[in-house]
C-alpha cells in the first residue's frame, strides 16, 4: 500500500542465486589454489634451489639426533672392517712371547666379548669426537650439495646422465668421515685400523617408497609453481568482484584461506606422525624427524605468513564496515588522531597545502599504501610471519598519518590574540 500511495517502484532483488553460488565456489577455489600454492613455491624451491636446499638442511649437522645417528652409523662401519680375531690373535702370540705361562695364555682365547666392547667404546668416542668436530660439518654441507643435484634430476628427469634414486632414498657419503676415523684411531695406537679399506656408506637423508613417483607430481608442480599464486589471486578476485556484497566476500576469501592454511599445517603435523611409523628398521626415529622437521621449516613459515596475511585482511575488511564494533573502533582512533592534530594546529603546526591535497585524494593516497604492501608482500622472497607483522604495522602508521595529515574537515586553530582583542 505504501508502495502504491508513493509512486515508486518496489526494489529489484539484490541477490541472485546463481551469481552468489559462482561467487562462493570461486572463493573456495581461490582458497583450495592458495594451497597448492604454498606447496609448489615450497617443492621448487627445495628441489629446484641447491642454495636453498643446502641452507634447510646444513643446520643438521649441528642437530645432536643426527649427529648421534651418524655417529652410530660410522661406528658399525668402522667395527665391521677389524678383525676383532686378529686382534685377539695377536695379543696371544704378544703374551706368549713373553714367557706367560700357557694356560694364562689360553685365557686370552676368551676375550674376544671384552674386547669388542672396548673396542666399541673407542671407536665411538673417536667417531663422535669427528661428528662433532667442523670436519663433520663440512662433510655434510658438501655431501648434500653433491646429492641434491642427483635428487633435482632424478625428481624433474631434467639434466640428462643416468642419475636416479636408489633404493628410493635420499643418501649422503660419509666416507670422509670414516677415513677421518681411522686415521685418528691409528693416531691413537690402534694399529689394525690401519688396514680399513676405503669404505663408501651412505647415511640416509631421507626415505620412502614413494620417492620414485613424485617425478610426475614434481614436472606438474613446476610448470604451475610460478603461476599458481597468480592464478588463486586471479581467481580470488573473481570471486569478490561476482559477489553482491564485495567486502562480505573479500571477508569470505580471507577467512577461507586462513582454514585452508590450519589445514594445511594440521596435514603436515599428522603426516610427520605418518612418516615416522613408516621407517624402515633401523633408522632413527629421533634423526629422521629432525630432519623432517627442518625440510618442511620454510613451509611451515609460509603457511604462517599467508595464514596472517588472510586474518589481518579479514579484520581489516571488516573494521572498514558499518557494523557497530567497527564504527567504535574507526571513530575511537579518528578522535584519538583528531585530538593529536588539534594539540599540533594549537602549537603552531601549519599543514596549509599539504593538508588540503591530503584531504582531496584521502581515497586514492588510502588505495595507493594498501597497493604497495600488498606488492611488497607479494614480491619479498619467502615472507614470513615477521614481515607480515612489520608489514601490517607500517600500514597502519601510514594511514594513521594520513589522517593527521587530513585537516580538510578539521576546525581552524583558534587565535589567542585575535580572541584577547575588544
Amino acid at each position: 500500500m505504501g508502495v502504491l500511495e508513493s509512486g515508486t517502484h518496489p526494489r529489484a532483488a539484490r541477490h541472485h542465486p546463481l551469481r552468489s553460488a559462482g561467487s562462493v565456489l570461486l572463493i573456495l577455489f581461490a582458497a583450495l589454489l592458495s594451497l597448492l600454492s604454498v606447496v609448489a613455491v615450497w617443492a621448487n624451491s627445495i628441489v629446484r634451489d641447491t642454495d636453498r636446499y643446502v641452507a634447510t638442511v646444513g643446520p643438521l649437522a649441528s642437530d645432536p639426533d643426527v649427529q648421534k645417528a651418524v655417529t652410530n652409523r660410522v661406528t658399525d662401519v668402522v667395527l665391521a672392517q677389524i678383525d676383532v680375531d686378529v686382534l685377539v690373535k695377536q695379543l696371544q702370540d704378544a703374551v706368549s712371547q713373553k714367557g706367560v705361562p700357557p694356560k694364562t695364555a689360553q685365557l686370552f682365547g676368551h676375550l674376544e666379548a671384552p674386547i669388542t666392547s672396548g673396542l666399541k667404546q673407542l671407536v665411538s668416542g673417536v667417531v663422535e669426537r669427528v661428528v662433532t668436530s667442523g670436519a663433520f660439518e663440512t662433510v655434510w654441507v658438501e655431501g648434500n650439495r653433491r646429492v641434491h643435484s642427483a635428487v633435482d634430476k632424478a625428481l624433474t628427469g631434467e639434466g640428462g646422465g643416468a642419475v636416479s634414486l636408489e633404493n628410493d632414498q635420499v643418501a649422503i657419503d660419509v666416507a670422509p668421515i670414516v677415513a677421518q676415523v681411522k686415521e685418528r684411531l691409528v693416531g691413537a695406537g690402534l694399529a689394525v685400523a690401519a688396514k680399513i679399506p676405503d669404505v663408501h656408506t651412505n647415511f640416509v637423508v631421507v626415505q620412502s617408497k614413494d620417492l620414485g613417483k613424485v617425478r610426475t607430481y614434481m614436472r606438474v608442480l613446476e610448470i604451475l609453481g610460478g603461476w599458481l599464486p597468480v592464478i588463486a589471486l586471479l581467481v580470488a578476485a573473481a570471486g569478490v568482484y561476482t559477489a553482491f556484497n564485495r567486502r562480505h566476500a573479500l571477508i569470505g576469501v580471507a577467512l577461507a584461506v586462513f582454514a585452508a592454511m590450519l589445514i594445511l599445517g594440521i596435514t603436515l603435523t599428522v603426516f610427520r606422525d605418518v612418516y615416522l611409523d613408516h621407517l624402515p628398521s633401523g633408522a632413527s626415529p629421533a634423526a629422521a624427524g629432525a630432519v623432517y622437521d627442518a625440510l618442511i621449516k620454510f613451509l611451515r613459515a609460509a603457511v604462517r605468513a599467508l595464514g596472517a596475511v588472510a586474518l589481518i585482511t579479514a579484520v581489516g575488511a571488516f573494521l572498514s564496515g558499518p557494523a557497530r564494533p567497527a564504527v567504535l573502533v574507526r571513530k575511537g582512533c579518528g578522535s584519538g588522531i583528531g585530538a593529536m592534530r588539534g594539540v599540533a594546529l594549537s602549537g603552531g603546526l601549519r599543514l596549509g597545502a599539504v593538508g588540503r591535497f591530503v584531504h582531496r585524494f584521502k581515497h586514492w593516497i588510502g588505495v595507493t599504501i594498501v597497493a604497495v604492501a600488498a606488492i611488497v608482500l607479494f614480491t619479498w622472497n619467502y615472507p614470513t610471519t615477521m614481515v607480515v607483522v612489520w608489514t601490517t604495522v607500517i600500514v597502519l602508521v601510514a594511514f594513521a598519518i594520513r589522517e593527521f595529515l587530513d585537516t580538510g574537515s578539521a576546525p581552524p586553530p583558534t587565535d589567542s590574540r585575535a580572541t584577547a582583542a575588544p
